[in-house]
């Protein structure tokens, strides 16, 4: 008897326990000690509660109250100066106090490997590492995660920039990130979402894909795969087993064993389903509060580039759609060089995706591109220099989000007038002058009405770059730096590449053939 009832009282205090863990109010996972607020914008303070509980915020002589429904709640502070150190309370049922926090500026640091790409793996890694403590700089992971729905939640910690934190980090978030904070002089918080590999519209919700038209082809094929996976499954099998078998005969016979193979990849839970990582990975961040997008990413599109036209300008306006903001700065990475340099002119799948960044920030509102043509690999996806990413990045940031009137962008391709058999090409963003670095200008192909392009010879001409061939009578078309890895040396005065550019509107190689159109 004296058991039973110890037995169930151990189980009552279970019981207990979890009802009371349940009743304690909790705060999202982006809310922890050592973070960073933003300033200047009202600020949603978020988390769980039991059904009616109320629940009181106190910041920076701010108080705010609310009742939690559906065992959620949250607040909304209002504008916050930078910073720090603070302490944040909540109180409900029982009281949590975060120390440790600033309020300053935060970025999302999202895209795919190089984005991901850890400082410790870079150019110059072992000083930047070395010299990387900063208590105004703070770092946040967001855990790789696939999900079918959208979640609510993260799990993570806000982390001081050091030694012991930042070597993991990303290395584009991170130099971004420290050169924003010496030129703005306040707290930064960098919120890194990232994951190797991954193709735009896993970052982009469902209902964006299913309602935006030029897409419908992501959803086909995803349909396709799930719906061949059984069956692949099956193979996979029947080919484990014929593996065992030769494994066997080949231990028996002393020869070396076959390798084994692949297993199929699960549609469902690998890091390209379409809106997965969206739901894994950017919907739990909403609606925390931030100043704007750092993105890096393309490779894995690079094969549908005339889609990456439609699919990132739809990506971007969903992020800025369900957070509630039309405008937020959203800064990304044109790809950088990558295979074999060709000598003669050539159609190029990354260089279409090229045009498609390109495109994206010409045509989509409060963007900007950071070109690194200068910076590329032949034999390597993933460039090992990426201080000047970051860098490129802040400098468009300082432009766009914080209004300094600074030059932060190279050359880019404005118009193009025909004279003779001389195509002269205009630009924005020249700063105070075109240069050719290191020798005379190169990249440039021109064409007549066969479309067919030659290497051209180039020359500046004050703040236009004459283009010229003597196997091309009358130009109808000039391009630059269209190449998988362009040679390229236009740049303006302070220091910043041009963006490689089409002016035709010929048919791309990644087009659709039932497609029309530029």
């Amino acid at each position: 008897m004296g058991k039973r009832w110890g037995w169930l009282l151990a189980i009552s205090g279970l019981l207990v326990g979890s009802v009371v863990a349940y009743a304690d109010v909790r705060l999202h996972g982006l809310f922890t000690d050592g973070m960073v607020l933003q300033r200047g914008t009202p600020v949603p303070i978020w988390g769980s509660a039991d059904p009616g509980e109320n629940v009181r915020v106190e910041f920076l002589g701010q108080k705010a109250e609310t009742t939690a429904k559906n065992g959620h709640w949250r607040v909304v502070l209002k504008e916050l100066p930078a910073g720090g150190p603070h302490t944040l309370t909540v109180t409900g049922k029982n009281t949590i106090r975060l120390k440790n926090v600033y309020v300053g500026e935060v970025w999302i640091c999202s895209g795919q490997s190089n984005m991901e790409w850890p400082l410790q793996r870079t150019v110059g890694a072992e000083q930047a590492i070395a010299q990387s403590h900063n208590p105004l700089i703070r770092l946040y992971t967001v855990p790789r995660r696939v999900a079918a729905t959208p979640q609510k939640d993260v799990t993570g910690q806000w982390k001081e920039c050091g030694p012991d934190t930042v070597a993991t980090f990303s290395a584009v978030g991170y130099y971004f990130g420290r050169d924003l904070q010496r030129s703005l002089g306040v707290p930064i918080g960098l919120i890194k979402s990232a994951w190797g590999g991954t193709p735009a519209e896993s970052w982009t919700s469902l209902p964006v894909l299913e309602s935006t038209p030029g897409l419908e082809l992501i959803l086909q094929n995803y349909a396709r795969r799930v719906q061949n996976y059984p069956m692949a499954l099956i193979r996979y099998r029947a080919a484990l087993e014929r593996h065992a078998l030769a494994l066997k005969k080949a231990k028996a016979q002393g020869k070396r064993p076959p390798r084994p193979p692949r297993p199929p990849r699960n549609p469902e839970t690998h890091s390209s389903r379409p809106a997965g990582l969206y739901n894994g990975m950017i919907a739990p961040l909403i609606p925390f509060a931030f100043r704007g997008v750092i993105w890096y990413q393309g490779e894995s599109n690079a094969s549908r580039a005339y889609e990456y036209r439609t699919l990132f300008p739809a990506m971007i306006r969903n992020w800025r759609k369900d957070w509630g903001r039309d405008d937020f700065p959203f800064l990304f990475v044109q790809l950088a060089p990558f295979r074999a340099i060709v000598k003669e002119p050539t159609e190029s799948a990354w260089a279409e995706l090229r045009d498609a960044q390109l495109f994206t920030m010409k045509t989509v509102p409060n963007t900007a591109m950071a070109v690194i043509t200068d910076v590329g690999d032949e034999k390597d996806i993933h460039p090992r220099r990426k201080e000047p990413v970051g860098a490129r990045l802040a400098l468009a940031a300082r432009a766009l989000a914080y209004g300094e009137p600074i030059v932060y962008s190279g050359p880019i391709y404005k118009s193009m007038t025909v004279q003779g058999n001389k195509a002269i090409i205009h630009f924005d963003h020249v700063g105070s002058g075109l240069v050719a670095k290191g020798g005379p200008l190169q990249g440039f192909t021109i064409a007549g009405k066969d479309r067919r392009f030659y290497n051209a010879d180039a020359h500046i001409v004050e703040n236009t770059v004459i283009v010229s061939s003597p196997k091309v009578d009358r130009p109808v078309a000039v391009r630059f730096g269209w190449a998988n890895y362009p040679v390229v040396n236009l740049w303006n005065r302070e220091g910043l590449p041009a963006s490689p550019f089409r002016t035709d509107d010929f048919p791309m190689i990644t087009q659709p053939k039932t497609t029309s159109g530029k």
